[in-house]
């Protein structure tokens, strides 16, 4: 299974972008904004691409757990440099995310206030698609480019 992230707009605020699942787009992407030294909390991940695989340890795997009946583990992105425990999951802003990549079904591009939104939404049926994937022994790989 091939996942493809796609970056259109970014500024020192954050990064929107589109998620793609086989070439089908799925959903919008937020994510910190860029900076050539990683700030810790503050610094998207470097383009590339990665292995994704399930985490079923640490604090974030139990909250969600217990927020989705259907939990396996985290959406772990494998290898990135300088960067450890990145993950897909829910979140609106910059604010909730460390490096991590944040799904939504709806993207406000106001240049003020870029976010995603009804991010639960867009996270649930993505989940289910790559962790049955990896469930089931298939690859996932996600491609992260900027356009």
């Amino acid at each position: 299974m091939q996942l493809i992230l796609k970056r259109f707009m970014s500024d020192d605020k954050g990064t929107i972008g589109t998620f793609h699942i086989d070439n089908e787009p799925k959903c919008f992407t937020m994510e910190d904004a860029y900076h050539e030294t990683k700030i810790y909390g503050k610094t998207r991940i470097p383009m590339g691409n990665y292995e994704v695989k399930l985490r079923d340890a640490g604090g974030m795997t139990q909250r969600y757990a217990k927020r989705y009946s259907n939990h396996k583990g985290m959406l772990w992105l494998q290898n990135v440099p300088n960067f450890e425990w990145v993950y897909i999951h829910t979140g609106n802003t910059d604010e909730d995310t460390d490096g991590c990549i944040l799904l939504g079904e709806v993207a406000n591009l106001n240049i003020n206030n870029k976010m995603v939104q009804e991010s639960r939404d867009a996270y649930v049926p993505i989940y289910e698609m790559i962790s049955g994937a990896i469930l089931n022994g298939i690859k996932v790989n996600i491609l992260v480019i900027d356009e």
